[in-house]
């Protein structure tokens, strides 16, 4: 299963202007920000003397998170496959370090990293990486990696910044299967004909409530789309919790959670209430260990399942 996954995890890559990276299906992808005109600091360097060498370049700054519901992945198993393929499109690898060779906890907290839970480094278990082209000092694209690895999920951060066009792309690669209830090549209504079922990923809820934050959030958007598209299809929603508290108290969070995304899309996006019904599972059916704090919040989800006609 391993090896499968971490096979596929490649970069298509073109002229030394352009890299496409390619990411396995099963990889969800947590939040992105992109700016026009932005400066990033880019790690050249490992954390030394009290400070972490870093270049500043300007430009465009594409950022993104993306995270791998598998368990046992090493950072290098993650990491090694994109760092050849950026080798071979013409970028020089200016750092690559593993956690302690890096700094740990102090390069850490001395790189830019996107906030949880959109992004998590185990301290103990990340690697580094920093490609660019051009000069070390003075480089006109950099791209910036740092993957993370832990028992209940995998971690990716991809930075990328340049003063030409950043024309880096990152996507899901169709190759590979889903996991977990991830949406196959982009297409949440692909998944959901296919697997019958699909994670809502990158929900925003009040910690220890079943209140929904005021989005918009792409998944829901995506789901009122395929209704619309499959206007005979109904789902139930099924809220998920971790093993923390008492069953009775985490079936009512989850419903509840269940019961929020049901009724934002009928109210924010018109989906007739008979198509959609609402229930909560708490602790009952976990994805992934309930032992690790990535676990726990992996397991901590909403589902859409397809119902029968």
């Amino acid at each position: 299963m391993k090896a499968g996954i971490v096979a596929l995890l490649i970069v298509l890559a073109g002229a030394a202007q352009a890299v496409e990276l390619r990411l396995p299906s099963g990889a969800r992808q947590m939040i992105t920000r992109d700016t026009e005109q932005d400066r990033f600091l880019v790690p050249i360097g490992v954390f030394a003397d009290d400070s972490l060498p870093t270049v500043a370049i300007e430009g465009q700054v594409a950022r993104s998170s993306w995270r791998i519901d598998v368990g046992g992945l090493t950072p290098l198993q993650l990491i090694a496959p994109l760092r050849d393929q950026l080798v071979a499109a013409g970028y020089d690898i200016v750092l690559d370090c593993g956690a302690q060779e890096c700094g740990g906890y102090d390069f850490r907290f001395a790189a830019e990293i996107l906030p949880a839970p959109n992004m998590q480094v185990n301290i103990r278990s990340f690697n580094a990486l920093t490609a660019v082209i051009g000069p070390k000092t003075a480089p006109t694209r950099a791209v910036n990696i740092i993957a993370s690895a832990s028992d209940g999920a995998s971690f990716v951060q991809i930075i990328q910044a340049g003063s030409e066009n950043t024309d880096t792309d990152v996507q899901p690669t169709a190759d590979v299967p889903a996991i977990g209830g991830a949406v196959i090549d982009g297409s949440l209504s692909q998944t959901l004909v296919q697997q019958g079922y699909v994670v809502l990923s990158a929900l925003d809820f009040d910690t220890g409530t079943s209140n929904l934050g005021a989005g918009p959030f792409a998944i829901i958007e995506q789901l009122a789309q395929a209704l619309r598209d499959a206007p005979d299809m109904r789902l139930a929603l099924v809220g998920h919790t971790d093993n923390v508290g008492g069953l009775d108290v985490n079936i009512g969070v989850s419903r509840g959670r269940a019961n929020a995304v049901r009724r934002r899309l009928i109210d924010a996006y018109g989906i007739a209430a008979s198509r959609l019904e609402a229930e909560g599972m708490g602790y009952l059916s976990p994805i992934t260990t309930n032992q690790t704090e990535l676990g726990r919040e992996a397991n901590r989800r909403v589902e859409a399942v397809v119902l029968a006609p």
